[in-house]
């Protein structure tokens, strides 16, 4: 376990970096985020907007093979808006009767690649679809590993080529003490972790 415990501080570590790298790159690119909205300097946005293709370019660019697949491309919304319902009723009963902390769609569904002014209406489009069903299917996992942190936390007999965050800290395959010693532990570190969430949505209101 001490191993698990050093490479799952290790990703907490990359993942902070990653988020310092992302505000580095805003800087350098010109813009600031605040409160949710993206806003650009104004010498940016010019450039942007002088950047974007023509309707006329876009499609003169497109083949006709995927113009002919793209109706196939946009059926995906039905079976996604369909999922997306059932995420929500799923939690609304199932985490609520087992007191199973909820998963907020706005941590993992951002919408915000419509405001880039280098992008046509059509690119923006394409980008709200692909951030919202990309959005989802994370929102989806989110919801899942805390299920099966609930549920069944034991690592499979075989390594996967993914996994969810919550999968390294699991059971191992086989060990039938550990599963009986730590499935309660592993059940309260759900709710201990709302918990930790909600004070630090408190420290922020204080301060």
């Amino acid at each position: 376990m001490v191993g698990i415990q050093e490479l799952l501080k290790e990703i907490q570590q990359l993942q902070q970096r990653m988020a310092d790298e992302i505000s580095r790159e805003a800087r350098d690119l010109g813009y600031k985020l605040h409160r949710g909205r993206v806003a650009f300097e104004q010498e940016v946005l010019d450039k942007h907007r002088q950047m974007a293709k023509k309707m006329r370019q876009y499609f003169d660019e497109c083949s006709w093979l995927g113009l002919l697949v793209s109706p196939i491309v946009y059926s995906l919304i039905i079976p996604v808006l369909i999922f997306d319902l059932f995420l929500f009723v799923y939690q609304a009963i199932c985490f609520t009767v087992f007191k199973i902390p909820k998963v907020s769609r706005g941590d993992f569904i951002a919408l915000d690649r419509h405001q880039l002014k280098y992008l046509n209406s059509i690119e923006r489009f394409n980008c709200v679809y692909c951030g919202y069903a990309n959005g989802l299917i994370a929102y989806a996992l989110e919801i899942g590993s805390r299920s099966e942190q609930y549920w069944c936390p034991i690592k499979h007999a075989r390594s996967l080529a993914a996994s969810h965050p919550r999968y390294p800290n699991f059971v191992a395959y086989g060990n039938a003490d550990e599963y009986m010693q730590r499935i309660d532990e592993l059940r309260r570190e759900l709710l201990n972790m709302e918990n930790k969430v909600q004070n630090m949505k408190d420290s922020e209101d204080d301060s």
